[in-house]
């Protein structure tokens, strides 16, 4: 009952940071309030759809239990009156506190989804299988932000900014290799914490991979 509670209380986080990151993407592509909640709630529940396609959970666990998905659409609803009726939080000096505070939800978002995807697989009876389960956490972690990135007409973020995915995979790694000795929740929680860190550092001092041509000169 303990794991469950941890596992509802993580997910509901995650959820609620990866809903606002996709209504903020929505809003900044000035779509309306259909396309916002689409995205919202791509962005949400999207990697968790497709985890569950891959372990054979069809349908999906948002179509059979859908409180995540309502979590979603209030969280978009509450972002976009708010942003409706404050034009000026999207203008001027907002735009830095926006860009923080949106970083924030997708480190806590990318993070809280990594270790329920692992968590998920486990539960399915695969947690023996390391690798399918750190890319299931992978896949969990950062598959809404790309069908967010696609049905927005942008480059998915993974493929290019502040080691995304890697940081998404270091707490995968860690949680699945370090939960026998932490234990399944102490792993779940420093796996998590892990991988805010990382995007956070990342963010901060411009991490990122090594490309193969150098940047156009701005």
């Amino acid at each position: 009952m303990e794991n469950i509670s941890l596992f509802f209380l993580i997910e509901a986080i995650g959820t609620i940071a990866f809903a606002s990151s996709g209504a903020m993407t929505a809003i900044r592509k000035r779509l309306d309030l259909l396309g916002i909640i689409i995205l919202g709630e791509t962005t949400a529940v999207g990697g968790g759809m497709l985890r569950d396609i891959l372990l054979g959970r069809v349908p999906p666990s948002l179509f059979i239990n859908p409180v995540y998905v309502i979590m979603a659409f209030v969280t978009v609803l509450i972002l976009f009156f708010i942003i409706r009726f404050n034009q000026q939080i999207m203008t001027g000096p907002y735009i830095v506190a926006y860009e923080k505070i949106m970083n924030i939800f997708d480190a806590v978002g990318l993070a809280a989804f990594t270790v329920t995807g692992i968590d998920t697989a486990a539960m399915a009876g695969y947690g023996e299988y390391h690798f399918l389960s750190i890319f299931l956490g992978v896949l969990t972690g950062v598959g809404g932000g790309v069908l967010r990135d696609i049905m927005a007409g942008q480059t998915p973020y993974i493929l290019k900014k502040h080691v995304y995915a890697c940081a998404s995979l270091a707490g995968a790694i860690f949680y699945v290799y370090l939960s026998g000795a932490l234990g399944s929740n102490a792993a779940m929680v420093t796996g998590a914490l892990l991988v805010i860190a990382i995007r956070l550092l990342a963010t901060k001092y411009c991490w990122d991979l090594p490309k193969a041509t150098a940047d156009e000169p701005k």
